[in-house]
């Protein structure tokens, strides 16, 4: 059982899951980690900071998901691991970056599958952002200045990835209720108000 108040955040390209991420960690007085995991991961592990990006959020398996947790355990000086594909030593150090997070400090991590990679982690509390679909599309055509026929394509093509990627590795669907403490439609109390909800049940789960 650990002291640290850890917060997944999954979501919707376009529902503001990320801001809403940031809005929380500040209240809650911690760190918000998004894509500041890659650059940790990349510092933390010593491989290009530029793959990272390349491969952030692709498509895995849970077949990668069982050799990572075997590799984990043996360490990085195994034939295992340097006989690995870049991509899974990308997740490797991701995977490692997020646990070592976790038994570090409290913090609210957005993405990177945080909320599979930590399901043994006790407390925790996993949420899922969503909302409807014009609402998220006006708000990448704000976010990205994009009409609103890109701005469709551009979340129809950010669903399918990361779907296919959240269904490869849990065998779930994205916002499946039953791998989720919460899910948020954040339309309905906005960006400050979701984040105010959140931080209300936080205090509830982690007894702050």
């Amino acid at each position: 059982m650990s002291d640290n108040l850890i917060i997944t955040i999954g979501r919707e390209c376009g529902s503001g899951g990320r801001h809403i991420g940031q809005a929380l960690a500040e209240k809650l007085g911690v760190k918000c980690y998004d894509k500041e995991l890659l650059n940790l991961a990349a510092k933390e592990s010593g491989l290009c900071k530029e793959l990272f990006e390349t491969h952030d959020e692709k498509p895995t398996s849970s077949f990668l998901y069982s050799l990572v947790m075997d590799t984990y355990s043996l360490g990085y000086t195994n034939s295992a691991y340097m006989d690995m594909p870049i991509n899974h030593k990308i997740f490797l150090a991701q995977f490692d970056t997020i646990k070592n997070l976790a038994d570090k400090e409290s913090c609210v991590i957005i993405g990177r599958s945080a909320d599979y990679i930590l399901k043994e982690q006790k407390p925790i509390l996993r949420i899922f952002i969503y909302s409807p679909e014009d609402v998220r599309i006006e708000n990448v055509m704000k976010s990205h200045n994009f009409s609103a026929e890109d701005a469709k394509l551009f979340i129809t093509e950010k669903d399918k990835r990361y779907h296919k990627r959240h269904l490869a590795l849990t065998g779930s669907n994205r916002g499946d209720r039953h791998n989720r403490d919460m899910l948020i439609d954040s339309s309905l109390l906005g960006v400050d108000g979701t984040a105010e909800l959140i931080e209300e049940v936080a205090k509830k789960v982690f007894h702050e």
